[in-house]
């Protein structure tokens, strides 16, 4: 499985054992050396004492996959302890190494659900900058032609009263030249001129206007005067009053108001409960990796039942074998001087026979060479 590949590389892993070695200095102070460094003595035990053993992949009928690991030490090293602990700390460091990579990715998952929740903020606070932009905007507006049609509406007002004016003062000289002084109508004007008295009731029925100097002086000159002495036109129409209304209204915008006056914005940012609900799930995760079990440890390192050297019985076998290999050895030595001995005497006799013959016959030859001479 994977993690047992990822067990077996943290084993073989040299910075892991050397991590261990450091860690536990006491457990390996046999190994330790004068004149070595503590990286030169890890260097010797790692390359000499501890070794790892995996399955061989041309076998497939095995039922499951495994990893041995063995170790070779001298006496007076506590090696089950260290084994066993080598292994703990190799589980414990795959173990943390697998925890800090899930916490990685649960940090980087919730950098991501953020992000997407501060840019779902931003947009938010860029729709609502927008809308209380644009209400501003047409609050504006509205109140420059409220502003614009009150104005007009007051000049127009002003320019009715002034030809108001005109015609009271034109109507006023015809009522004077006529000699009306209270308002009357042009049937009761012509029968004023006949004589005689009488109680007559009349009525008029037409559809002409009846000319303003029938009113007569005093009222024309009545009016003339309200309206010299008039220092605003506003109550005369209606509009201004609905437009000073409107005004009044536009003064303050209660929607820009409510918007502004939010203190918690995020109820109102819209597709974010989804990134919300994962958010609080990532945070509330327990990612504790001691209750993991990664691999199964098969069986521990025990104290071994004999030591693996010296062997005794192989040491006393090899010397019988080598003694008796000595001893044969030494017989054919000694039976191989024997012989050349033995042959060296009968050399010798040989010679000495022969020197013998020699010397007899130089002294016949020399006998006969005397003789001769």
């Amino acid at each position: 499985s994977e993690a047992l590949k990822k067990v077996g590389a943290t084993l073989e892993s040299y910075d892991a054992r050397l991590g261990f070695f450091r860690a536990n200095q006491k457990l390996f102070k046999e190994f330790a050396q004068p004149g070595r460094t503590l990286e030169q003595s890890f260097e010797a035990f790692n390359r000499n004492s501890i070794n790892l053993i995996l399955p061989d992949s041309k076998k497939t009928d095995s039922l499951s996959t495994y990893i041995k690991l063995e170790m070779s030490y001298p006496q007076g090293v506590d090696g089950v302890k260290i084994l066993n602990g080598f292994i703990e700390y190799a589980i414990a460091f795959e173990r943390n190494e697998i925890s800090a990579d899930i916490g990685v990715i649960l940090n980087n998952r919730l950098g991501e659900l953020k992000g997407k929740l501060e840019t779902a903020r931003a947009a938010y606070n860029v729709q609502k900058e927008a809308k209380i932009a644009s209400l501003e905007e047409a609050d504006t507006l509205r109140r420059a032609q409220l502003r614009d049609e009150l104005k007009a509406l007051r000049a127009q007002l002003k320019i009715q009263r002034t030809d108001r004016l005109a015609q009271l003062n034109e109507s006023i000289g015809i009522a004077r030249s006529l000699g009306i002084r209270k308002p009357t109508t042009p049937s009761s004007l012509g029968e004023a001129d006949r004589p005689g008295s009488s109680s007559v009731m009349r009525t008029e029925i037409n559809n002409q206007q009846v000319p303003l100097y029938f009113m007569g002086v005093d009222a024309l000159e009545a009016e003339r005067a309200a309206l010299q002495q008039r220092k605003s036109d506003d109550f005369t129409d209606g509009r201004i009053a609905q437009i000073a209304k409107e005004l009044l209204l536009l003064e303050s915008n209660r929607e820009v108001e409510v918007l502004n006056s939010r203190e918690n914005e995020d109820l109102f940012l819209a597709g974010v409960e989804p990134l919300r609900a994962e958010i609080s799930r990532l945070r509330n995760l327990n990612i504790d990796m001691r209750s993991i079990k990664l691999v199964a440890i098969d069986q521990s390192a025990l104290e071994p039942l004999a030591p693996i050297a010296p062997r005794r019985t192989l040491i006393v076998l090899l010397a019988v074998m080598l003694g008796a290999m000595l001893g044969v050895l030494a017989v054919l030595i000694r039976h191989s001087f024997m012989g050349s001995r033995a042959r060296l005497r009968t050399d010798n006799v040989h010679v000495a026979v022969e020197n013998s013959a020699l010397e007899e016959i130089s002294v016949e030859k020399s006998a006969a060479l005397i003789r001769n001479y």
